[in-house]
């Protein structure tokens, strides 16, 4: 049978056209002799590989045919009108580039004579030119690198890194992340290193080095072999928009399938691709190990979501498994894996509540109302000062030191140390802070239940008196987990080989409080990388987002000082930020530019408005549905087409739309004010950082155009 070669098709389609190339290609990839196809080369063409095919009477697929190892091969190029596809066809040459080895699809001109020739576009040469300015000489794209001459010209009269992306977004695969790389500070060598370049070896065998040029690292980001009619399938209806799932970057690819020693920790910033090398990651264990009991989790239930449906779009042959402890990928929120143990340890789970809390709960499955820390401050009459007797304090000092070290009384609270909490306690104000959490427990215990950090921690323990139930566990968000979740999930799978594969960003930071992994057992030692190119949001949209951190200490979870430093593959309008002075103004002006976008042919679905709170967001949905703009709420749901979305900026992390509105971009409540008033500096100065991080979380979920809305 032939094997079909995918890439990221030039042009797009629509959805029926789609249905009707996906027929095509499922015959071809069955029999490529079958006459109804009508695989036809063209006279005269740039590359005699080529071939045309017939979709229908109208619509023509162009292709590159290989053969090699006893079989057929068919790149599959694009589909275009008749004609069309009939003038590509003529004019494409799929070849080895001679310097790096890696494959290209080139369009040349066809000369009167016959010849063939390739197309320049004359540069216009700026006073200082980018390249110029980073010490970038000729020799070192086209010599080294393999960048073709005439985009070389290109690249080297760019005045600035937006007109080096527009550039490389006219150039896909690994050309484009070439130009991408160039326009930064990075060696020659380590963007050499970065694609994995090399010199080809050549065998005479055109088909058979192209062949092997189409299995290098770097050309994997622009061609998918396609293993199967059903992965076939999935690349054909989800298009451009979810091509991220065939085609990765050979750094993403190097990480999604390596082995490591141990724990290992992949950071990056929004958009650089991180979640996608974990879904790839489970999908290589999987398939490797098909026994394995593989763990995927995060900090929230939407992001578990996302991840679940992720993994099925990728590879739907993938098992996921419902419980844990079984062979398959379990999927689950974090606290919702917490409390599978619990649920599945039925009356074994005594032992380790009395391990943690040294008392017992008659209902550990049930979870402690909100509000508990709030209700037991308001009925102490506690002599501690304000900035220590409130709830976030509170809750922190007991989720931070008390539960991670299984603190049972007092004498043990006074004797236990409390690493990076900033405010100190002296013996007297141990006591009488312990005499709080010791009524916070008294009111749990009467209920019967656990907090979520409690439920970790009793799973924990759990745990580590039973045993681990995985293999493997790979973690998202893992900026936001908290020390008993960390707990919880080194129990879960023991020291050793690729036993946990941890995916954090300290920039995105925006739940719970800063934690260093080598507490909790979990050892990186050396084992850490950093993924720098953000492949969602343009150049100008990070660069604002990227903004809303200056000034900021972030520090990751090995307690190294976060780096910076990231860069967008894509260019686009620069984000328009606007001040109102009024909400009946910011309404009106979000109406306003949504009513734009839409008129240019956007997608209701497509928008989102992005607001700080629930409330907000009500209002928001009311005011665009009374001015004409049909729009949604979103909470735990699933997004709709038909609508505009509005959500939270919360809700919004991990997702991603065209379009995306900030509104009330920094504002804060009277309410908001004085909780931040009533902080010790600590505290405080970490409620900011996350508040900072929350509008770098909401700006980055924009892929192409971004409205920000201040009120004045």
């Amino acid at each position: 049978m032939p094997t079909i070669i995918m890439t990221k098709w030039p042009v797009k389609i629509d959805g029926s056209v789609k249905a009707k190339a996906m027929t095509f290609l499922q015959k071809l990839s069955a029999d490529d002799t079958s006459p109804g196809l009508h695989l036809e080369p063209i006279a005269g063409a740039a590359d005699p590989r080529v071939r045309t095919g017939r979709v229908d009477q109208f619509w023509r697929a162009v292709m590159f045919r290989l053969d090699g190892a006893g079989e057929s091969h068919y790149v599959i190029h694009g589909v275009w009108p008749h004609d069309d596809a009939i003038a590509v066809a003529s004019r494409v040459r799929l070849k080895v580039n001679p310097i790096n080895g890696l494959p290209q699809i080139e369009q040349v001109r066809l000369e009167r004579s016959g010849t063939a020739a390739h197309t320049v576009d004359p540069p216009v040469a700026p006073a200082e030119p980018l390249l110029a300015r980073l010490g970038r000489v000729r020799e070192d794209l086209v010599g080294r690198l393999g960048v073709p001459a005439d985009v070389a010209d290109l690249a080297l009269a760019a005045p600035d890194e937006d007109t080096i992306l527009d550039l490389a977004q006219r150039h896909d695969g690994w050309l484009g992340m070439l130009l991408v790389d160039l326009a930064t500070s990075d060696s020659i060598d380590t963007i050499a290193e970065r694609l994995q370049i090399a010199t080809p070896e050549e065998t005479g065998d055109e088909d058979a080095d192209l062949l092997r040029s189409l299995k290098q690292p770097a050309a994997q980001a622009q061609f998918a072999f396609i293993d199967g009619q059903e992965e076939l399938r999935r690349v054909i209806e989800k298009g451009d928009f979810g091509s991220w799932r065939v085609f990765l970057h050979p750094e993403q690819r190097r990480y999604a399938v390596r082995r490591y020693k141990g724990p290992f920790r992949l950071s990056g910033g929004a958009g650089t691709g991180k979640t996608v090398v974990l879904i790839h990651r489970a999908r290589v264990l999987a398939r490797e190990q098909p026994h394995a009991r593989i763990v995927l989790t995060t900090f929230t239930t939407n992001l578990a979501d996302a991840l679940r449906d992720g993994l099925a779009q990728l590879d739907p042959a993938i098992p996921q498994t419902t419980a844990l402890n079984e062979p398959g990928v379990y999927v689950n929120g974090v606290d919702a894996l917490a409390a599978a143990v619990i649920r599945t340890a039925g009356t074994a789970i005594t032992d380790a509540v009395q391990t943690v809390l040294g008392d017992a709960r008659s209902s550990p499955t049930a979870r402690t109302p909100n509000g508990r820390w709030r209700e037991v401050i308001e009925a102490s009459s506690s002599e501690l000062p304000p900035e220590i007797a409130n709830e976030t304090f509170l809750s922190a000092e007991y989720a931070l030191v008390v539960l991670p070290s299984r603190v049972k009384n007092e004498a043990e609270y006074r004797r236990v140390r409390r690493s990076n909490r900033g405010v100190a306690l002296d013996r007297a104000k141990r006591d009488r802070v312990w005499a709080l959490i010791a009524a916070y427990r008294a009111q749990c215990r009467i209920d019967g239940t656990l907090d979520f950090a409690e439920a970790a921690a009793v799973a924990a323990a759990h745990l580590a008196a039973t045993g681990g139930q995985a293999d493997h566990v790979l973690v998202d968000e893992g900026q936001d987990l908290s020390p008993t979740h960390w707990q919880v999930l080194r129990a879960l799978v023991a020291d050793g080989e690729d036993d946990l594969f941890i995916a954090e960003d300290s920039h995105q930071r925006i739940y719970g409080n800063h934690i260093v992994l080598g507490r909790y057992g979990i050892k990186i030692v050396g084992r850490s990388q950093r993924l720098t190119l953000n492949y969602r949001t343009t150049a100008q949209n990070l660069r604002y987002a990227m903004a809303m951190l200056d000034g900021g200490d972030y520090v990751d979870l090995e307690d190294q000082e976060e780096a910076t430093g990231y860069r967008s593959a894509r260019s686009g309008p620069a984000p328009k930020v606007d001040s109102v002075d009024s909400l009946a103004a910011e309404l009106d002006t979000i109406a306003d530019r949504i009513r734009s976008w839409l008129d240019c042919g956007a997608t209701p679905e497509t928008i989102a408005v992005l607001v700080p709170d629930k409330f907000q967001r009500e209002r928001v949905v009311n005011a665009l549905n009374e001015r004409g703009v049909p729009a949604r709420a979103v909470d735990r749901d699933r997004p709709a087409e038909g609508r505009v979305l509005v959500m939270t900026m919360y809700r919004a992390k991990g997702m991603e739309f065209a379009k995306v509105v900030l509104a009330d971009a920094g504002f804060r409540s009277a309410a908001e004010q004085a909780r931040l008033d009533g902080l010790d500096d600590a505290e405080r100065h970490d409620a900011e950082l996350r508040a900072r991080s929350l509008i770098y979380v909401a700006a980055t979920r924009a892929r192409d155009e971004l409205a920000v809305l201040q009120r004045r």
